[in-house]
């Protein structure tokens, strides 16, 4: 195999770069080499237990125990070839990253050696000692009955000579306990409905797939400067830190070449990637300093979900060798831009045509109109559930800025659209359509590839935007398990498209024409969903007074947004959809508030520690220095001339003096206010405690620490600078 050497790794005792080996100069000759995907299977099984498996990915099949032996025989061979000693079940708990326990392929032989094992059972289920994950009550912690089973659609890998088995992850009496069963099944659900839904215009249609295709955004940070914040390696942002004189104002980073030793890392964590199968596409410089994004081609929903988690794993870990940390946190330095994970969404027929893009004919074009509205009225109708889903303690610091949407769910569709959609509700009407109007009806449709073509523009602004064959759910936070708000988004579709097509069935009935019974259906939804459009500034307050007109919510605190998960419509539709049940709502959303109360706890607790063990001495150091120097004024200079020489560092000594008692004040305070927080049993309860009492006091604090940083020498200031984490390359 030929060699090609990329610029990647650096020295431990520097920062020039040094050179790794990629397997080939071709992406495409290593692709996947470390994924047990199709093109295995059929290498490593018999052609029997390959078309089997097949047939069970595809129709969503339980794999008996004698196929799915046959497949542990070949995956195991394979893995083994390439080196594996252990395999893991890999799972994603609700704690927002990954988890795996790895065993050997080993088992003791009566002679008292051992041979390489791994069965039927090993690769279907496990039985891992997880009491610890979150449950939110859905389990005792003292039951550690909590089984794994094999995700087939998303195939297993290698890394670090592990074979890695996806999984789910659910309790002894069947509830979830992952983030990718209820992902599962909204996949399912909306599969069916909208096959259903196709059928009005192509039978040909067995089977949609939910496509995904995430930019992550994230933060590079030198290692060295890391851990000498105590903030960053603690919660993943900087709890204090003065505004550098130069960020992204100029927004001459925005796209703008790579630095030489981030370009080696991004090549290298390519590299890994793509033997993982990660179809990465895109890299570039994003408008902070310091931030990046990498974004991949699109791929089934489920997939692309496993990967997004997998691939900010690999960067971690990857970063590591080039002396950076990756920080994925939605807001890590305050005052400029933070990091996002955008959801680029869509529906893919098993005949290749995407619903959210129109064809070249008048019924394709009915179909995409129909998949389109449906969207709109499912995210109008949940659009507060759609806002639980991705908020969080993080999030809530970027959304609502002049960087990222707001918490108002609105969706644009580009001024085109929505005046063709504004034209068919006056077009359309209840009545009888004459065969000339509906011939004429159909041609305009017929022109929606042309309105397209013209509607090129794009609104940065927008939570939830259409951008020409997709929506771009772009209020989702970077450092999320994305899996979240899919199940949401998928779950709220199908509901809709079950809907609209009871809603057509029944105009049928009554003797309406399919195509005319379409149209009246199509024409009620852009009525109904006609507030939640939005095409202009959703950053200004005149939308935000508007959109209270229009009757769309504006949450803006998360234990308040997270509630809408136990609204009666939210339960009713997860289960009307059989995604989860009540108890699954409930327990994930205490977990939920648990979260967020934990994270405040903790940031609270190192800013204080911070405040308290190195701002407040070092405070009180330069103000002993300066009153040292007044001393030293009033006996060089006399009493007459000192009182004109010391008057500004007398002003200095009592600025200093304020800020610290301030500080220490409000530490203490902080402290009570977290104690009596702490004794609330309740987790939404205990969550709006912190959220009411305890959060204030950070910024609190954060304010004066900063105006110290101002005051202070810089060569005695304990922490690293916003100028130097945000410019060191």
């Amino acid at each position: 195999m030929a060699i090609i050497r990329f610029q990647a790794v650096h020295n431990a005792n520097s920062r020039k770069p040094v050179y790794i080996e990629a397997p080939s100069k071709k992406t495409s000759d290593y692709f996947g080499i470390h994924v047990f995907d199709k093109v295995k299977m059929q290498r490593y099984l018999s052609q029997e237990a390959y078309e089997g498996v097949a047939e069970c990915i595809e129709k969503g099949h339980t794999i008996d125990r004698k196929l799915a032996d046959k497949v542990a025989s070949g995956m195991k061979s394979w893995a083994l070839e390439m080196g594996a000693t252990h395999f893991s079940h890999w799972f994603h708990p609700l704690t927002d990253g990954t988890a795996e326990k790895h065993d050997a392929f080993i088992e003791y032989t009566e002679f008292g050696g051992v041979v390489e094992k791994f069965s039927g059972q090993h690769l279907a289920q496990q039985e891992p000692d997880a009491s610890s994950f979150p449950s939110g009550g859905i389990r005792n912690t003292f039951e550690a009955r909590g089984y794994t089973a094999w995700d087939p659609s998303s195939p297993a890998y290698i890394v670090a000579n592990t074979l890695s088995i996806p999984t789910v992850f659910v309790s002894y009496t069947g509830e979830a306990l992952d983030h990718k069963t209820p992902l599962l099944k909204a996949l399912a659900v909306i599969d069916k409905a909208s096959v259903d839904v196709c059928e009005y215009f192509d039978k040909n249609v067995t089977k949609v797939y939910a496509t995904l295709g995430v930019e992550q955004e994230y933060f590079l940070v030198d290692e060295a400067l890391y851990f000498a914040r105590p903030d960053l390696v603690m919660t993943d942002r900087t709890l204090v830190g003065h505004a550098s004189e130069k960020d992204q104002q100029l927004d001459d980073h925005y796209f703008s070449s790579i630095p030489e030793r981030v370009s080696g890392f991004m090549k290298e964590f390519e590299i890994e990637a793509y033997k993982l199968g990660i179809p990465l596409r895109t890299r570039h410089n994003e408008v902070a300093p310091n931030q990046y994004e990498a974004a991949p081609v699109f791929e089934e929903c489920n997939l692309a979900v496993d990967h997004n988690i997998l691939l900010m794993d690999i960067m971690k870990r990857i970063a590591r060798r080039h002396h950076f940390i990756v920080l994925f946190h939605e807001k890590p330095y305050k005052g400029i831009n933070g990091s996002g994970k955008h959801n680029n969404w869509s529906l893919m027929t098993n005949t290749g045509v995407n619903l959210l893009s129109p064809g070249k004919k008048p019924k394709t074009n009915m179909q995409f109109l129909s998949f389109l509205v449906c969207t709109l009225k499912a995210v109008y109708t949940h659009q507060d559930l759609l806002r639980a889903s991705i908020v969080s303690a993080g999030n809530a610091l970027r959304l609502g800025g002049n960087e990222a949407p707001p918490m108002i769910m609105s969706v644009f569709v580009g001024n085109k659209i929505s005046g063709m959609l504004d034209e068919l509700e006056v077009r359309v009407t209840t009545k009888k359509m004459t065969p000339d109007e509906k011939t004429e009806l159909k041609l305009d449709v017929g022109k929606i590839p042309e309105i397209l073509l013209d509607n090129t523009d794009r609104n940065r602004t927008s939570p939830f935007a259409f951008t020409g064959n997709r929506f771009e759910f772009r209020a989702v936070g970077a450092s999320v398990n994305c899996a979240a708000p899919m199940t949401v988004l998928n779950t709220a579709v199908a509901h809709q498209l079950v809907q609209f097509k009871k809603d057509i069935d029944e105009l049928i009935n009554k003797g309406v024409k399919k195509d005319e019974a379409i149209f009246q259906v199509i024409r009620k939804y852009i009525i109904e969903s006609k507030n939640v459009r939005f095409e202009g500034n959703s950053y200004s307050e005149e939308w935000q007074k508007e959109a209270a007109k229009r009757g769309l919510t504006n949450v803006t605190s998360v234990i308040e947004s997270l509630d809408a998960y136990l609204s009666t419509k939210s339960k009713r539709l997860f289960k009307s959809q059989k995604v989860m049940n009540e108890k699954e709502l409930e327990g994930r959303t205490d977990v939920r508030y648990d979260n967020f109360t934990k994270k405040i706890q903790i940031e609270s607790r190192v800013i204080g520690d911070i405040a308290l063990s190195q701002i407040i001495p070092i405070a009180i150091d330069y103000q002993t220095q300066l009153m040292n120097n007044i001393k030293g004024l009033k006996e060089t200079f006399g009493q007459s001339e000192f009182q004109n020489l010391s008057v500004a560092r007398k002003e200095l000594v009592l600025t200093i003096s304020e800020h610290i008692s301030t500080i220490k004040a409000k530490v203490n305070e902080m402290t009570e206010a977290r104690k009596n927080a702490n004794v609330i049993i309740n987790a939404r309860e205990k969550a709006n405690q912190y959220s009411l009492t305890v959060l204030p006091f950070i910024e609190d604090i954060r304010y004066h620490i900063d105006k110290l940083e101002q005051i202070v020498d810089n060569e005695i200031w304990p922490l690293p600078k916003y100028r130097e984490l945000l410019f060191s390359r």
